[in-house]
């Protein structure tokens, strides 16, 4: 495609913002004290119960299992539907995020917030798993319905509706404790590096295997 070169330059753009990021993140943490408290409390406040019960429920919606089936659920309704590129494309993004985030934790290795956490979890705090697997998988969506469905009100919302979703969920994990907002950033940077590298290789396949006739 014409603008593969774009897209991969844009990548590398994002993917140095986030190397930069994660690199203060993990030998200078303290230069981000500031702008992580600030944004902490002014998210977190004095933890209303209503709020509570609100981003306790949203958070869980970008949970492994939660995302895995919502991939499926997709890949396989694009697939009855003989769009085999875009059902290929939700589960490479689903196993590229997750592959990629997954090993970035354990090579920045930030610790997690030490204030009150509302759940339980493990591992590493940068970048954030949630944050990254529901923008990209959003990301990925609102790609598919620019591409299927023709331009109307209904569709804008929809794309919108999924994007703000995302960004509840990235919310959330300030919320409940579990991220510093530069975890919240690495993960969106994450997310934006990988659509941005896939999005080429994934419209090429997608007008080959539609001018095969391989699909609809």
């Amino acid at each position: 495609m014409k603008n593969k070169r774009t897209y991969l330059t844009n990548a590398s753009f994002t993917a140095l913002a986030f190397v930069i990021l994660g690199y203060v993140a993990k030998f200078y943490p303290a230069s981000l004290t500031a702008f992580d408290s600030a944004i902490q409390t002014a998210v977190r406040g004095t933890l209303p119960s209503a709020a509570t019960s609100f981003w306790t429920s949203i958070t869980v919606l970008g949970n492994t299992v939660v995302i895995l089936a919502i991939c499926l659920a997709l890949a396989f309704f694009f697939y009855k539907k003989q769009w085999k590129a875009e059902a290929y494309f939700i589960l490479a993004s689903f196993a590229a995020m997750g592959v990629a985030s997954t090993a970035l934790k354990y090579v920045y290795q930030r610790p997690r917030p030490s204030i009150e956490w509302l759940i339980d979890t493990i591992g590493y705090s940068f970048p954030s798993w949630h944050t990254a697997s529901t923008m990209m998988i959003a990301g990925a969506v609102v790609i598919i319905i620019n591409q299927r469905m023709k331009s109307s009100l209904s569709k804008r919302l929809l794309q919108a509706s999924l994007l703000i979703l995302a960004v509840l969920v990235a919310v959330s994990r300030i919320y409940i404790g579990v991220h510093y907002p530069t975890d919240i950033i690495g993960g969106w940077l994450l997310a934006a590096t990988l659509l941005l590298a896939m999005f080429p290789y994934y419209d090429q396949k997608r007008f080959e295997w539609r001018f095969q006739s391989k699909q609809k």
